[in-house]
């Protein structure tokens, strides 16, 4: 689609919002940012837009006038495809698009595209070094931070773009077609968005969906759903494996990373995971895809070699903060479901005084909680799930739960339970909206306090 002086409304005034207007002025189109929530600042929303493009803010109601003249919507992740007023605007066949099929359609360069539950972050981080190893021109963006509407425009022919991307975002592609894909694991999440666990599944999967067999799609052969995903994707398969020695894959044998990119090729070594500064069997799949996708796409295996035996993980994944008064501290705030959840409390090897809950996405939290076996001493509980999660762990037989109204008085009764020789673990379960703007925040909010402590 030609964008010059088509009428676009940008659907949603956040980051991704303000960073589609960027493009969509770039490309000359007629832009109008709206959002429903009254309570924004119009002015300063303007403010960030830039003087350039004269955008339009409009504020609470959609208006009718707007849907008249409309020639595309552009949908930010954060707002739901199923409101009364997009579908409307669908059955209407005006294009609904989200940020990332923009930014696609305005882009240049080749992508790496990366979805899962859990993983994606330390994933996209770690793939976007090794290709800053071995190429020039390299965008690191997605849902990891960086919009990938506001670098598309200095995308070049020869680019390489690592994309994390999620369900919300996947939800509205179109033409999006990465010439190598992972999805790394799925597990129950956002289900007060996509409603259903199949609607969740194949948001997913649709970052396969405009691939061919000449490009690739890296799957865990470890999970059950991705694994099954093998037989209806159309691009080329690569499995990784933690446990299974594969046939033609990445997998994990003996503490070494091994690569067999073809049945009849022999095994190469990346490395052993007593090399890598990252622990726990979930970064060891993180690092596994990672190097599967990059060797994929031709980057030779002393750079993979030599990038994931000097990468240090990710802020807020099991990061550690502090040692004050023999006790260690913990952020992961990135936990921000049962599962990823898990993988924290694995990563523990002391007694841990836990803090959880937050935001309610209607997860369950039974598994998170048996996951505890005998770590926790305590399990300190905030936000709107603190109270179902109480009643999971009773049915589950923890008992020692502690509720608390806000995040300053669960860390205070954390430090007053924490003995010399134990752990405190940010690790939530949830989201944090609600409490905190996002996760970040809130690990920022908890390190700060730890680092405050004498």
């Amino acid at each position: 689609m030609e964008l010059k002086d088509k009428k676009v409304v940008v659907f949603g005034a956040g980051i991704s919002g303000v960073g589609s207007c960027g493009l969509l002025v770039k490309e000359g189109a007629d832009v109008t940012l709206y959002d429903g929530n009254t309570k924004l600042d119009s002015d300063k929303l303007k403010s960030q837009l830039g003087k350039e493009g004269n955008v339009k803010v409009v504020l609470g109601e959609f208006p009718e006038e707007l849907i008249a003249s409309l020639e595309l919507l552009v949908m930010s992740p954060g707002v739901p495809t199923d409101l009364p007023i997009v579908l409307k605007i669908k059955e209407m066949g005006i294009p609904v698009w989200g940020e990332i099929e923009l930014a696609y359609v305005c882009g240049k360069g080749e992508i790496l595209g990366i979805t899962g539950t859990n993983g994606k972050t330390t994933t996209t981080s770690l793939l976007g070094e090794i290709m800053k190893n071995a190429f020039e021109s390299v965008f690191v963006v997605g849902n990891i931070g960086t919009p990938y509407t506001t670098a598309a425009a200095e995308t070049k022919e020869d680019s390489v773009i690592v994309a994390e991307l999620s369900s919300f975002q996947l939800e509205s592609i179109h033409t999006f077609r990465p010439k190598i894909s992972a999805v790394l694991n799925i597990t129950p999440d956002h289900l007060n968005r996509h409603h259903t666990m199949e609607a969740y599944i194949q948001a997913k999967m649709d970052i396969t969906k405009n691939q061919t067999k000449e490009d690739t799609c890296v799957l865990n052969y470890e999970d059950e759903i991705t694994r099954k995903m093998a037989e209806k994707v159309p691009a080329s398969v690569l499995f990784f494996s933690s446990a299974h020695k594969l046939e033609q894959g990445i997998y994990l044998e003996d503490g070494n990373i091994i690569y067999k990119p073809k049945k009849e090729t022999a095994g190469e070594v990346i490395c052993n995971v007593g090399e890598l500064q990252i622990l726990g069997v979930h970064n060891y799949e993180n690092v596994m895809a990672a190097a599967a996708m990059a060797a994929s796409y031709g980057v030779p295996l002393e750079i993979i070699r030599e990038t994931v035996k000097a990468f240090k993980g990710v802020e807020h994944r099991i990061e550690f903060v502090a040692e004050k008064n023999g006790v260690t501290y913990y952020n992961d705030s990135k936990g921000t479901n049962p599962d990823a959840a898990i993988k924290g409390i694995q990563a523990m090897v002391r007694p841990t005084i836990l803090i959880g809950g937050g935001y309610d996405k209607q997860s369950d939290f039974h598994d998170w909680i048996r996951s505890f076996d005998g770590k926790v001493r305590y399990l300190v509980l905030i936000g709107a799930t603190k109270e179902q999660i109480q009643k999971e762990a009773e049915e589950c037989g923890f008992t020692d739960c502690i509720l608390k109204d806000t995040f300053e008085e669960a860390m205070d009764t954390c430090v007053e339970l924490a003995r010399p020789g134990d752990a405190v673990l940010l690790s939530p379960a949830c989201a944090s909206w609600g409490m905190f703007p996002n996760y970040e925040v809130r690990g920022e909010e908890y390190k700060k306090y730890v680092n405050a402590l004498k």
